[in-house]
Parts: structure tokens; sequence; C-alpha cells
């Protein structure tokens, strides 16, 4: 009998301790699927997850700079995460600074108010020009060119309307871009997912400006008209008088004299953000005398002032390549030290859409602060 009773009170206290846990089970469910719990573990997942490191490490509000705003589930995971105490190894840019510090927006028209384009700037001589038997440079280093300079039946109508109209701007990009896109041989296997992200006017795209005897390639019925897209929109905007795609290219391109490397570049760079110059050649030749010719699309109509080009710094002496340095590959300069007072900011207004320059005779920049749709580069 004492032993039945003392089984009886074991298996009763089994069961209050399985109940006990059943209990306790259902609390922490509970808890765990409420939205507090949800919101705390995503703000500390959100923290610690992937090491912080890079843009998936930086999950706050993306405000301005990202696609989609702030979502109140950002600004929930940001009140959460500045809770946690847990001392994280981390970049010092990454969470001891606001995002907006750590990558300072700026508001570009106001930054380059104050900056002169310094046209007139004295040569500089760098301290490693190729040997005393260098060349001096007695020729204008940057010339400014007008498209109504190069199609003269277009005199008074193209360097106008260039200037004063975001459509038509927009029109002769857009269309070169597709146009050389579309007939480039690099391109041609792309699927048209790949084509549509290439072809955003945030993304920069290059290939070959040649037109006339060039090693372009066809899906579709061109013959020898290569720019069709482009041929339409200047005889839409211009009339009788325009100039084909074809010729608008090679008219533009011929600026680089003979024998150039045809190669031609569409750039968007940094447009919110101030950044340090990076001095450097494209290449540190000029064999043939050919030169680097650069066209500006503003950000505004009817434009002047600088932000649009390269910055560059006139040399003394002409600047070439070594020997042994690598074909088509930039001649980098690194941290140059370089006064205010040599820094030419070349400006963009009506009549002076283009400029020329030969690359031995400069070193350039993208600009510190940027005011641009795009600039063209043809070499």
């Amino acid at each position: 009998l004492k032993h039945r009773v003392k089984m009886a009170v074991r298996n009763n206290r089994a069961v209050q301790q399985l109940l006990l846990l059943v209990a306790l089970l259902v609390v922490v469910t509970t808890h765990a699927f409420s939205p507090t719990y949800r919101r705390q573990h995503v703000s500390i997942t959100t923290s610690l997850g992937a090491g912080g490191s890079g843009p998936r490490g930086e999950s706050g509000p993306r405000g301005e700079s990202g696609p989609r705003g702030e979502s109140s589930r950002s600004r929930r995971s940001s009140a959460n995460r500045r809770a946690v105490t847990t001392p994280i190894k981390r970049a010092p840019h990454q969470w001891d600074h606001t995002k907006e510090e750590a990558r300072p927006f700026v508001n570009t028209k106001t930054e380059i108010e104050g900056q002169l384009s310094n046209e007139n700037a004295a040569p500089y001589e760098l301290d490693d020009n190729a040997g005393d038997d260098a060349k001096l440079i007695e020729h204008e280093h940057i010339i400014s060119i007008g498209l109504d300079d190069l199609f003269p039946k277009c005199r008074g109508t193209l360097s106008k309307l260039f200037s004063s109209s975001t459509e038509f701007r927009t029109a002769v990009r857009d269309s070169m871009r597709q146009d050389i896109f579309d007939t480039t041989p690099a391109y041609a296997k792309m699927s048209e997912k790949a084509r549509r992200m290439l072809l955003l006017p945030d993304s920069s795209l290059q290939g070959s400006w040649r037109c006339s005897n060039g090693n372009w390639v066809s899906q579709d019925e061109r013959n020898d008209m290569r720019m069709l897209k482009l041929t339409q929109v200047l005889q839409d905007y211009l009339g009788d008088e325009a100039p084909t795609g074809n010729e608008f290219m090679d008219t533009i391109g011929s600026l680089c004299g003979s024998n150039p490397t045809t190669h031609w570049i569409d750039i968007v760079g940094v447009g919110d953000r101030r950044i340090p110059h990076s001095w450097h050649q494209d290449t540190g030749r000029s064999s043939n005398d050919i030169k680097t010719v650069l066209l500006g699309f503003p950000k505004e109509d009817n434009y002047d002032g600088v932000g649009v080009f390269s910055h560059v710094i006139k040399l003394k002496k002409e600047q070439w390549a070594k020997a042994d340095h690598p074909q088509n590959e930039p001649v980098l300069f690194g941290n140059m030290d370089v006064d205010e007072q040599y820094i030419v900011r070349p400006k963009f207004s009506e009549g002076r859409e283009i400029i020329v320059y030969r690359d031995v005779d400069v070193v350039h920049s993208s600009p510190d602060v940027a005011y641009r749709a795009s600039v063209m580069r043809f070499m």
C-alpha cells in the first residue's frame, strides 16, 4: 500500500511538471510571435548579422539616398538598434556617424556657384616630367568649340537648341546610346533585360563612335546608316538641314585627329557629392597629334558655368607615358597636392558645348563637384 501511495505521488508530480512545461512553452511561443518581439528580433539581427559590413550591413533609414525612402519598419529598427549596447567590432564610418555625415550629400548647384573657371591659369610643372628634353607646350592647352561651328548648315539653331532644351538634349543622348548599344558587337547577345539596365540614364555606356567604315554590326535593316534613332531625332528637331546621325558622330569624332582609337564613352559619374580630385591621363600618349574630345550635357537649360566637363591642370611640358606603360591604360598621378590657382574648370555655355585637348598636354580629373547629366568622351 505504501508503495502504491509513493507511486501515485510521483506520478502526480510528473503530471504537474509536464503541465508546467506546457504552460511555459505556451508563454514563450506567444511572446515569440508577438509584434514587439518581432521588431526587437529584426533590430538585433539586422545590427549583428553579416558583420555589419558593406551596404547590407547598413540597414538604417534610407531616406533620400535610397530608391524606396524610409519605411516605418526601418524607423522602428533604427530606434531599437540604438538601444543595443553590446560592443560590436565595426568600421568607424559605418556606425559612429550618421549616414549623412559618413556620406555627405551636397546641393551641387549651390556648391558650384562659388567655383571659378580659372581658364587663364598658369601652366604647372610636374616633378616627374619625362627628362630635361621634354617639349615645352606653346599652343593652347584646351579649345572650346560650338556645335554650330561643326555643322554650319544649322548655325544659329543647333547650339541654341542644344543649350536651351532639356527635351532635345535628352532625345539626342538617349538615341545615341541606343544606336551604339544596338550596333556594338560586345552587346549583340545580351538579353533585353540587360539592355534596359545598361541604357538607364544614370548608367555609363561605351563603344566606338565611328560610323563610316566602322566595326559595327546590325540586327536590323540599317544598310549604311548606323545611327538610325539619332538621325530621326535630329530631323524632327532641325528639319531638312539636319545632319544624319552618322554625320553627327563622325564629325565630332574627327576632332580627335588622324588615326584615333575611336573609343566613345558616356560618363555619368558622381552627381550628388563632393569628391576629391583624382589626377590622371587617359593614355599618356598623343601619337599623330590625336586629341580627346568632350561633349557636355548640362543639368539645366541655358546653363553657363562649371561642373559639366572634366577639371584640368595645364602642363608646362609634354608629359608622355613611359615606353613600357600598357597601351590605353590610364597614367595615375596619385595624391597630387596642387594649389587651386592651377586648376581649370572649363565652362559650358551656348557655343561652348565641346572642349578639345591633347592627353600629353594636361592632367585631368572628374569634377570635385559635378553638375551635369553626363559628358561624352571621344578618343
